[in-house]
């Protein structure tokens, strides 16, 4: 797995994705968009600590814990879109001379599929998770810096919406009818939650800011 891009400047993986190259692709900016969004709720958790916010401060604290891991998960997800990619490119590759091999082949594809499915899936659930960490303290949190716990909710609900054509674009490619539809129903369930709780956050910041 590589991580190497993720201690990378970010004028140099600016212009990788913007090269001919593939990669790193639209998932893999989707996780660095995710961690710009955790970021943010890191700085308000940050700037919400101290006497002032006493009565807060385990909620605080929590945040600021979840959205470290979270991070965390956000810099594995970006290398696995890499991988994954990859993988798909490798079996595509793959000899197909014989029965046995076009049967190999297929069999290798359909793997390398999934799991380019599942690495998107995985970021929306993390996405999920970072917006109903920022929705706990928007109540609570500095209200110098609402906005940018706002700006924090929306980077992550766009994040998952492009994780989710990531997911999408390889569901075409899966055989398998019966579990498109389980990815179908599980990926339509994430989404909802998300756009349920980033309007439910920004609504809380837009009225605490008196917006």
């Amino acid at each position: 797995m590589r991580t190497n891009l993720w201690d990378q400047s970010i004028r140099t993986f600016v212009e990788q994705a913007g090269s001919a190259r593939p990669t790193p692709g639209g998932g893999s900016v989707a996780a660095l968009v995710a961690a710009l969004g955790a970021s943010m709720t890191s700085m308000v958790g940050n700037l919400s600590l101290g006497e002032k916010y006493a009565a807060y401060q385990e909620q605080m604290l929590e945040a600021l814990d979840r959205m470290n891991k979270l991070t965390a998960i956000y810099e594995q997800l970006l290398a696995q879109d890499i991988d994954c990619f990859e993988q798909y490119m490798a079996a595509l590759k793959l000899p197909r001379n014989t029965e046995e091999e076009r049967a190999a082949r297929t069999a290798a594809m359909e793997q390398a599929t999934i799991q380019a499915i599942d690495v998107p899936l995985r970021l929306i659930e993390a996405c999920l998770a970072g917006i109903r960490h920022a929705k706990g303290i928007v109540d609570c949190c500095n209200p110098y810096v609402l906005s940018d716990l706002g700006i924090s909710a929306i980077l992550l609900e766009a994040a998952a919406s492009s994780a989710l054509l990531t997911a999408q674009i390889n569901l075409v490619s899966l055989k398998d009818a019966s579990l498109k539809q389980q990815y179908h129903d599980s990926i339509a369930r994430l989404m909802t939650d998300i756009d349920r709780l980033k309007q439910e956050t920004m609504g809380t910041v837009r009225t605490r800011m008196g917006v």
